[in-house]
């Protein structure tokens, strides 16, 4: 189906009559594999660098991670910041302001990727020793040959990414999955290429990933640069205006803030692994190895929560819709189904890291030592213990956006990932060392579930009721 038939009437009228399961189903996919598509990035990495260099090496894009999440969340700031104003603008019939939006777009994000890579590399080891390895630490050597050539592709990897959302704003989803898809398939391709027949190790992963997001970044700019896109970049009529920019910065802040907040717990962790890993497992490399055994459990919960987020992203348009023509009984239909979905997905991840959480270990790590081995799988399952809560948290949290309380929603997202986690992590830390700070996710789930639960009872007796006065009125 071609994105100008879905946006027709036609196609949006469907979101109100067609069976809520088939919707569910044609919005999600595609929303599927661009979430799991963008994952692959990070998770290809770790999977050749923890079988084509060594255990010791994962723990060094542990430490790196919280710096690429907080270069991510810039590309969100002003990607998403000026998506949601090309949208706007084109509503209004403003089209000339749309082209001086995505200009702004362009500049804003060459402009930070630039400031991150001068930055970055003229302080890269005070950084690094900011990212909570301990001294001496041989993931530190790693982290800091893996960084500095990413470093070199921030300017790719911030425009690339940031303009894939206004191509997506101005109704051409399938050129930014194809981004997407060839950047990831590149990185595949290059990863064992540069790290088993080239021998470069860690350097190979991160040149792989520049290359990536550089190809990636050509596919998306002559796509903006082309007669076909709706909103050109056109620099001949960029007015530079400080408005614009806060107008920007306004949009996108939300998706900023929660990203930042995203790398602050990841740096937490990080530190928490380093301090607490050399006692907790009794060996001078406890830190490294704890470091490198959450990569791999991150990994996997990533991989698992996609398909998540992918629900959560496809059922969005169905809730909207169907809400804004006061069709309730389909909204909660379509949610239930939505929370099932996830609820299915989250469960089977699971049944199948709680019965073979070695074997996935072994996946990215074929010949880890002794104490690696018996802590990733051991934190993996407990990690995990309470897993199938997330997809009705994830959700369930995303419904109040949908009848138009975002707020409560920031809220309940950052619930889990930080306000209730970020405690448990350093009161559990000071309590059971290791064992707390691996025991603190599932605590922060089991509290999540209990508050969101309790606050989507009382949504959906007001939709309930919302209902029943229509119905009243009907009649």
């Amino acid at each position: 189906m071609s994105d100008s038939r879905r946006d027709s009437p036609d196609g949006a009228d469907r979101l109100g009559t067609e069976p809520v399961g088939r919707l569910l189903l044609r919005f999600s996919l595609p929303a599927i594999t661009g979430m799991l598509v963008n994952a692959l990035y990070n998770v290809v990495d770790r999977f050749f660098i923890g079988r084509g260099v060594n255990e010791v090496a994962l723990g060094g894009l542990s430490l790196v991670m919280p710096l690429m999440t907080a270069s991510f969340a810039f590309s969100m700031l002003f990607g998403i910041g000026s998506a949601n104003m090309i949208s706007m603008r084109l509503g209004q019939g403003r089209r000339r302001d749309a082209e001086n939006t995505l200009n702004h777009c362009l500049v804003l994000l060459t402009g930070i990727g630039l400031v991150i890579t001068v930055m970055g590399l003229v302080f890269l080891d005070w950084i690094l020793s900011l990212m909570g390895a301990q001294d001496g630490s041989l993931a530190l050597d790693y982290a800091r040959s893996y960084y500095r050539i990413i470093l070199l592709g921030s300017v790719f990897s911030q425009v690339g990414f940031g303009l894939s959302h206004c191509t997506r704003a101005q109704g051409f989803p399938n050129i930014t999955m194809i981004s997407m898809l060839l950047g990831a398939g590149l990185n595949i391709l290059l990863d064992p290429l540069f790290i088993f027949v080239f021998k470069w190790g860690v350097e190979g992963a991160a040149w792989a990933t520049v290359i990536s997001q550089f190809a990636s970044l050509v596919w998306i700019l002559s796509f903006t640069l082309s007669r076909k896109a709706v909103v050109r970049l056109n620099l001949r009529i960029f007015k530079p205006s400080l408005r614009i920019t806060y107008e920007i910065m306004g949009f996108g802040s939300p998706m900023f803030i929660m990203h930042i907040v995203m790398s602050g717990v990841q740096l937490l962790y990080n530190t928490s692994m380093g301090w607490y890993g050399e006692s907790a497992l009794g060996i001078s490399s406890g830190g490294d190895i704890a470091l490198s055994g959450m990569t791999i459990v991150n990994s996997i919960v990533m991989l698992i929560l996609m398909p998540v987020f992918g629900i959560n992203q496809g059922v969005q348009p169905i809730l909207g819709y169907n809400y804004g023509a006061k069709k309730f009984d389909r909204v909660i239909k379509a949610y239930v189904r939505a929370v099932m979905a996830a609820t299915c997905v989250c469960t089977i991840g699971f049944i199948f890291v709680q019965i073979f959480p070695l074997t996935l270990v072994k996946i990215f790590v074929p010949d880890g030592s002794s104490p690696f081995y018996s802590f990733t799988p051991w934190a993996m399952r407990v990690v995990m213990l309470l897993f199938p809560l997330n997809g009705f948290q994830i959700v369930s949290a995303n419904m109040f956006t949908v009848t138009g309380r975002p707020g409560i929603s920031i809220m309940l997202n950052m619930l889990r990932q930080c306000i209730i986690l970020i405690p448990c992590l350093i009161i559990f830390g000071r309590i059971w060392s290791l064992w707390g700070i691996v025991a603190a996710a599932p605590v922060s789930d089991a509290f999540s579930f209990i508050f969101t639960g309790t606050m989507i009872i009382f949504e959906l007796r007001s939709l309930n009721r919302a209902k029943s006065a229509l119905r009243s009125t009907i009649s």
